[in-house]
Formats: C-alpha cells, sequence, structure tokens
C-alpha cells in the first residue's frame, strides 16, 4: 500500500516536470542559462506541489489511514519520498537526452542496490517488518536526491534562485493535463486484480499475478529501449526533414513487426516457462500468459507513439485516451471475468491495451503528423 500510495502522489507532486524538462533540452534557440533556469522552476514547483500535498495530508489523515491501513507518519513520508525521485529523475533525464547512459545506469543501479541493502538488513536482520522496508526507502531516496542535486550543480544544470513565469506556465501546461493519466494507467494495469479477488478468490488471484509478473518483465526490457530511442527521435523530430520521418517509420514498423513475432512466439514458449519457473502448482497461469504477454506488446508499441505527443508538448487528449480505456478494461473484466475466469481477465487487459495503442496512435498523428502511410 506504500508503493501503491508512491505511484499515487507521483503524479501530483511530480507533475510529469521531468519530462518537461526533457523536452526542453530539445527547444531550438535554448539559451545558455535558460535550460538550468527550466530545472530550477521545476524545483520550485516540486516544493510548492509538495507544501500543498502534505497539506492536503494533513486534512485527509483519517480518511487516508482508513483506505490506506498506514500509519500517518508513513503517509507524510510518502510525500517526501516521492518529492526525493522527481529530483532523481530530474537529474537521470539530463543524462538521458545527451545519450549517456552509463552514469544513467550507474546511479539508477546505484539507488536501487542501496535501496536492496539497506531493505535486507532493515527487514531481515534486524526484524523491523514492514516499517524497515519504508525506512529503506526513505533513505536511499533522500540519499540519492541530495546526491543529484550535488550533480546537476556540478554539471551547471541548477539554478533554484530565478524567477521565469513563462517557464513554470511551460512546466503547468505539459504535467496539469497528465494528471488523470495516472487514474487510467492504474485502470489498465492494477484493477484487474481486485475484480478477480473479488469473482474468484485470492487462490486464482496469485495464479494470475503469476503470469502478469512473468509477461510484465518484457515491459521493462521496452521502456529501457525507449529511453534510448527516444532521444534519437528527438532530435531528428527537431530536424523536420521528412526523408528522416520516413526513415523513423520505416524502422517503428520493422520494431512492432518484432514484436508481434515475440508476442506469437509467447504463446508456444510461455505455458512450459511458467511451470519451470512457478512449478506445477501454477500451471493454469500458462492459460493466459501470451495473451497477458500480447498486451504487453501493444504497451511497447504504444510507447514509440507517445513520445511524439510529448514532442508536441500537448499532453491532454493523451490522459483522455488512457482514462477512457482504463474504464473499457474494467467494464471487459466486470463482463468476462464471471464467464471466463482469469482468461476473461488476459482478454480484456489485452483489448484495452490494443485499443489505447490505436488511440494514441490517433492522437499522435494530430498532434505531430508523419508519414505513417508514405513510406515507400
Amino acid at each position: 500500500m506504500f508503493q501503491t500510495l508512491l505511484g499515487a502522489l507521483m503524479a501530483f507532486v511530480g507533475l510529469s516536470m521531468h519530462g518537461a524538462a526533457a523536452r526542453k533540452y530539445y527547444d531550438s534557440h535554448l539559451g545558455e542559462n535558460d535550460l538550468k533556469a527550466f530545472i530550477g522552476s521545476c524545483l520550485q514547483i516540486l516544493f510548492f506541489t509538495g507544501l500543498v500535498t502534505l497539506l492536503v495530508v494533513f486534512l485527509m489523515l483519517d480518511q487516508l489511514q482508513t483506505w490506506l491501513g498506514l500509519k500517518p507518519l508513513w503517509i507524510f513520508l510518502a510525500v517526501g519520498v516521492t518529492a526525493a525521485n522527481v529530483i532523481v529523475l530530474l537529474r537521470l533525464v539530463q543524462w538521458q537526452v545527451r545519450k549517456q547512459a552509463k552514469k544513467y545506469g550507474a546511479l539508477q543501479v546505484g539507488r536501487s542496490f542501496l535501496n536492496m541493502v539497506l531493505s535486507l538488513v532493515l527487514v531481515v536482520l534486524l526484524m523491523q517488518g514492514a516499517a524497515g522496508r519504508v525506512s529503506a526507502q526513505v533513505w536511499a531516496a533522500g540519499g540519492f536526491a541530495v546526491l543529484a542535486l550535488l550533480l546537476l550543480k556540478k554539471d551547471r544544470l541548477l539554478y533554484f534562485f530565478c524567477w521565469r513565469p513563462d517557464f513554470i506556465k511551460e512546466i503547468l501546461h505539459f504535467g496539469v493535463p497528465l494528471i488523470p493519466h495516472v487514474g487510467g494507467t492504474f485502470l489498465l494495469i492494477s484493477v484487474d486484480r481486485f475484480v478477480i479477488n473479488s469473482e474468484l478468490g485470492l487462490g486464482q488471484t496469485g495464479i494470475y499475478m503469476v503470469a502478469v509478473q512473468l509477461a510484465g518483465a518484457v515491459a521493462l526490457i521496452f521502456d529501457a529501449i525507449n529511453k534510448a530511442y527516444t532521444p534519437w527521435l528527438y532530435e531528428r523530430l527537431k530536424r523536420n526533414n521528412y526523408h528522416e520521418k520516413r526513415q523513423i517509420v520505416r524502422y517503428t514498423y520493422i520494431w512492432y513487426g518484432v514484436l508481434l513475432a515475440g508476442a506469437a512466439l509467447a504463446f508456444l514458449v510461455g505455458p512450459p516457462v511458467v511451470v519451470l519457473i512457478a512449478g506445477d502448482g501454477y500451471s493454469e497461469a500458462g492459460k493466459v500468459i501470451g495473451w497477458l504477454t500480447l498486451g504487453q506488446v501493444f504497451g511497447g508499441m504504444y510507447l514509440m507513439i507517445t513520445n511524439y505527443i510529448f514532442y508536441s508538448k500537448r499532453t491532454g487528449l493523451l490522459s483522455v485516451v488512457t482514462i477512457t480505456s482504463g474504464l473499457i478494461n474494467v467494464l471487459l473484466l466486470v463482463l468476462m471475468i464471471p464467464l471466463y475466469g482469469i482468461e476473461g481477465a488476459a482478454w480484456a487487459f489485452c483489448a484495452a491495451m490494443a485499443l489505447r495503442f490505436i488511440f494514441s496512435w490517433w492522437v499522435a498523428q494530430k498532434r505531430l503528423p508523419m508519414p505513417w502511410f508514405k513510406i515507400s
């Protein structure tokens, strides 16, 4: 529940400002001090959103305790951890756009390693239970947020004491429309387990979650590839060369073909892999692993499309797409799980992810037209 709270707070505290900072790097006629002032403006907004969120948490503390089952201190700490994670993301994306993958990986892996070590010490050795896990995240996030600020300052990418209302407006214009996007994402990727538990019980939920975890491994690959692909794409979109755009479209179609072929393979090798990894007791998960992987493949295809929307800086319709797809997923889950069990849940997820991809493609074409039908 602490992890779930972190995900929800990210939309309100972070406002996707790291995405705005990454996109700002590609603006034409960017002045020498503009980027550092832009990142400083992001931190100013973060300071304000953090304080406002703390106030809201204080006013709704009783309700939040009831909904989440968390101690008050943990709820307040979640706001701080979220803000710290935003600071780390602001540092990471500046390495991403400069294609400095080793530095990006070192900071990301270092933070995860510290988080893991602290968790093992506090939970296993000192037997602090859930409190130890939360404490580990607090210390790891706080420590690396300080390190991220120092590294931004070292690279002359931070000027906090500035006043640029135009940058503040630009950041808010980018991030605020994406707030509903988080709610839609939850409806797409998390609500299924609650419906399954309600309709079929905890046992079937556990079997389904094994397949979800295994299929989710491919999403890590898609995310890593997209992080490397985005700077390459943005450079070419900035040049606005028609022939390069046709080349991008050709490469995208080739990549989509590879992904769909991989999804087809998952239907064949997925069931025995489930048994190999999880054991015979979870063999039923093999029935859904192919459909869940296909859904994740549509998610990977979607990532390639959303880059055009983020580059355009007009993100409002993306939230509409995600909310709509999420609601369709909920409707399909309610209709199909009683009839088809966990297979119905997998079909609903796959269909909703496919619809999100198609709808996002339409939005991307409206925001930044590409020669999708002129590749020859």
